[in-house]
């Protein structure tokens, strides 16, 4: 199997920006130059399973292992574009408000962070806020644009109030954008709507957007749209006939290869 660096991949960029002269304006809107955090829910809850409230099954593949799954098919793909990091919160020990920097933006940090959340064990509370905050800290907020990418599937419940996080890091912040991928939220219960309310405050106040999931197709289409670089993926698939048939060059297929046509 050929490798494909990183290089490579900035290259077959060249050709579809030298091609398409309106996707390269300028440099501020030059698509996936900014950094990003995934901030990776490892709470006690992640060891449940089922998509939402009252699906779940006794013997059916936890909620986390899900989450790997699908991480595992988004992120080759994802980190060939721009440079990511990981954050985790909620891992072991029972009941604690951990948050750990597994890894500062990494390029082709694909391996690195699958190889992390493989060997989290869910089973503390949810400083959600603690988190995302980390992130923005790590990304230099104040001083250069990011992107923050936060799963999770449930609330805060280590006193950090998300909402309030969002307008600040909003306030504070360059252009650090800040997106919510919902798990479990379908047939939550009134007792947990505001949970939903303030991590749609938190990414709407940035920028951002909330998305719910209920399948693994959802969870990968959900971080194809935010951690990911969909607009430079979708002109690349074009230019280089993902779909069809026919005599391409060696970017063609090098650029084929990367998009998993």
């Amino acid at each position: 199997m050929i490798v494909l660096k990183r290089c490579q991949w900035l290259a077959v960029v060249v050709v579809i920006l030298a091609s398409d002269p309106s996707m390269a304006t300028d440099d501020a809107n030059t698509p996936c130059t900014e950094d990003a955090m995934l901030v990776f829910d490892a709470s006690g809850s992640m060891s449940g399973n089922g998509w939402g409230y009252g699906s779940e099954n006794p013997g059916a593949i936890s909620r986390i292992d899900k989450v790997r799954m699908a991480l595992a098919k988004i992120l080759p793909r994802v980190t060939r574009m721009r440079r990511v990091g990981l954050i985790t919160y909620g891992p072991g020990p029972w009941q604690q408000c951990n948050v750990q920097l597994d890894l500062k933006p990494t390029s082709d940090a694909s391996k690195l962070i699958l190889n992390s959340v493989r060997d989290l064990t869910p089973a503390g509370q949810t400083p959600l806020s603690k988190a995302v905050e980390q992130a923005a800290s790590v990304l230099d907020y104040r001083a250069k644009p990011g992107v923050i990418v936060v799963l999770t599937d449930g609330e805060e419940t280590c006193g950090g109030k998300p909402c309030d996080l969002g307008k600040a890091l909003r306030d504070e912040g360059l252009q650090l954008i800040v997106h919510v991928i919902g798990l479990r939220v379908r047939g939550i219960t009134w007792t947990g709507e505001q949970a939903v309310v303030e991590t749609k405050c938190l990414a709407e106040e940035t920028g951002g957007t909330y998305s719910t999931v209920e399948t693994e197709r959802e969870l990968i289409g959900a971080l194809e749209r935010t951690l990911g670089c969909p607009m430079m993926t979708q002109a690349m698939r074009s230019r280089f006939h993902c779909a069809g048939s026919g005599a391409k060059d060696g970017a063609g297929v090098e650029a084929e290869m990367m998009l998993g046509c």
